[in-house]
């Protein structure tokens, strides 16, 4: 299920590339089989004709994937400064264009740490400015919501189900999954939906973000900087991950799937109200 891409006037295109393409592969018994595989295509992003950064990426929404992105890095910060954002796949680029004041680009570049993601792998120093700003409600779930939730997401994840070699993160209030993207890189899935909310103007105070990868410490800085207070995930969190979520009050839930999950920071925040007769082990 994909949700339906932001229409503004910032937007020039709508450049949406193959998810998947089929190939065949041989198994364990010499078998040809027809399969699909994600597709991995590079995208550089320029900031007013100056190349950023080259991501790697599925190709899901891209505009929105270059606009948050840029948001998230602390290259631009005032939307209506946007003048446009354009894809063109037969160049592999994204052009994003504003009025901001780019400047001081080379110290921002210059600024940069190798992080755990997987289809970016590099944050620039901005990404930590202002987290002392940060000021995010206490937030109020039901185990049951989340029951429900984790239930409702297994009718996404299409590209991982017909290919594997992709995550997928969603925009979920309560029980309901508002929008879900997957992409080769975690981070790219997580700026894409940033950039759907900024768009939108959506405020995250009422959001849980759900995420099929691994709770680092960039994924907890830009779901704080989108203003969501619960952090959802099936996979597991690192220690500077959990130290940035207790810093900046998030709940945060790892290991969730069917029944089973475990929450590292925000207990107290949640109504056990469904509490299984016996949870396994994470």
């Amino acid at each position: 299920m994909t949700a339906a891409k932001p229409h503004t006037r910032f937007i020039k295109t709508s450049a949406e590339a193959p998810l998947t393409i089929a190939v065949t592969a041989v198994d364990e018994t010499g078998a040809v089989l027809d399969k699909q595989i994600a597709c991995e295509r590079p995208l550089t992003l320029y900031l007013n004709w100056r190349p950023i950064v080259t991501l790697m990426t599925l190709g899901a929404r891209p505009e929105a994937l270059a606009l948050g992105y840029m948001k998230n890095q602390g290259f631009i910060k005032d939307l209506a400064q946007l003048e446009s954002v354009i894809v063109d796949w037969a160049v592999s680029s994204a052009a994003i264009i504003t009025r901001e004041q780019t400047d001081d680009l080379d110290k921002k570049l210059s600024e940069k740490t190798v992080t755990t993601g997987c289809g970016q792998g590099t944050v620039y120093g901005d990404l930590m400015a202002g987290l002392d700003d940060i000021k995010l409600p206490v937030p109020s779930l039901k185990q049951s919501t989340l029951y429900g939730l984790l239930r409702n997401i297994n009718d996404y994840n299409e590209t991982y189900k017909n290919a594997g070699a992709v995550h997928g993160c969603g925009l979920c209030e309560g029980e309901q999954i508002r929008s879900f993207v997957e992409d080769v890189g975690r981070h790219n899935a997580v700026d894409t939906l940033a950039g759907e909310m900024w768009l939108k103007d959506e405020v995250g105070s009422d959001k849980i973000f759900y995420t099929t990868g691994r709770l680092t410490s960039e994924m907890v800085i830009k779901v704080a900087k989108m203003g969501i207070p619960v952090l959802l995930s099936r996979s597991g969190v690192t220690q500077m991950g959990l130290e940035l979520a207790q810093q900046l009050g998030i709940t945060l839930i790892a290991r969730a799937k069917g029944r089973h999950f475990l929450v590292y920071h925000g207990a107290e925040t949640i109504d056990f109200d469904a509490t299984p007769g016996k949870t396994g082990q994470g």
